[in-house]
């Protein structure tokens, strides 16, 4: 068999391959979220959040929402150094990131099956 027809068969199965694989996997909500920064803040998103009495003030005062703040659990970056991830019933992290072009701080308590955010802070 000369190497143009190996060649052929080999692109012939792996397109074949892809299709199926695309098949198969495209309805599902698949993602890859392997560094801890990102399985913490896919773990955030997908719980029901609530939102401190001076979380919602600062949010009011600087005009951010709820969709602005799941903006910031998607880029936003985990700083494990500011965080309490040795307590046993909720997790406490700290969240930074930039929204609107402002500076935005969050401490979250994450429980299983709710995550409150604490405090924002919020720099102009």
């Amino acid at each position: 068999m000369k190497l143009a027809q190996r060649l052929f068969y080999y692109l012939g199965g792996f397109a074949i391959g892809l299709i199926l694989l695309f098949f198969f996997l495209g309805g599902k909500k698949a993602s890859c979220d392997y560094g801890p920064s990102a399985r913490v803040l896919k773990n955030i998103r997908i719980k029901k959040k609530t939102f401190s009495e001076q979380a919602s003030d600062n949010m009011l005062k600087y005009q951010i929402d709820t969709a602005d703040i799941a903006l910031l659990l998607k880029n936003g970056d985990v700083s494990f150094s500011k965080s309490n991830t040795k307590l046993d019933s909720c997790k406490i992290y700290f969240i930074e990131g930039s929204v609107k072009e402002k500076n935005v701080n969050m401490l979250i308590e994450n429980c299983d099956s709710i995550a409150r955010v604490n405090l924002l802070n919020i720099i102009p």
